[in-house]
């Protein structure tokens, strides 16, 4: 198999089953809302449905409009993902990862979205009053694969496209 296959399937697979998993065993654990403390004062699993998109944007909106957009938007987001990654070339590892966890993150957070119509957030960082926005596996993957593709246009100025 292709080395660049190989990457996707090594970094995108587990990306998707760890983050559904993960949120499989929240959903079943706990109860909406629930908190469990974990570090006094800096992180706490926290059980939270997100309806919007990242730091809640959109929640506030219709149901019926925001769950056939996210829908639309998040396979959008997957086939350029996907293009992207076929056009990378075989040797841009650090893009071929980036793709890969997007793709893995994007995947993980679209099946929510079309069994739950929202997405399970848990992770729960804060300090003080200070307060992140819970996120998930999926989030931490999007976030890492936007990193390390910004930082491989930067630092090696690689054609990916």
């Amino acid at each position: 198999m292709n080395t660049k296959y190989t990457i996707i399937l090594i970094i995108t697979l587990p990306v998707i089953v760890l983050d559904q998993l993960t949120k499989f065993y929240i959903q079943k654990s706990m109860k909406l809302h629930q908190s469990i403390k974990i570090i006094d004062g800096l992180f706490d699993i926290t059980y939270v449905l997100n309806k919007g998109a990242a730091f809640s944007f959109l929640a506030d909106k219709s149901e019926g409009f925001i769950v056939p957009f996210f829908i639309i938007v998040s396979v959008f987001a997957i086939g350029i993902i996907g293009f992207l990654f076929y056009k990378t070339e075989k040797n841009d590892y650090i893009s071929l990862i980036a793709f890969a966890l997007l793709l893995g993150g994007s995947i993980g957070n679209l099946i929510d979205r079309i069994r739950h119509g929202a997405v399970t957030d848990f992770l729960d960082f804060y300090f003080q009053q200070y307060h992140w926005p819970a996120f998930n596996i999926a989030d931490s993957a999007i976030t890492t694969g936007i990193v390390l593709f910004f930082f491989s246009q930067i630092f090696f100025k690689k054609k990916t496209v």
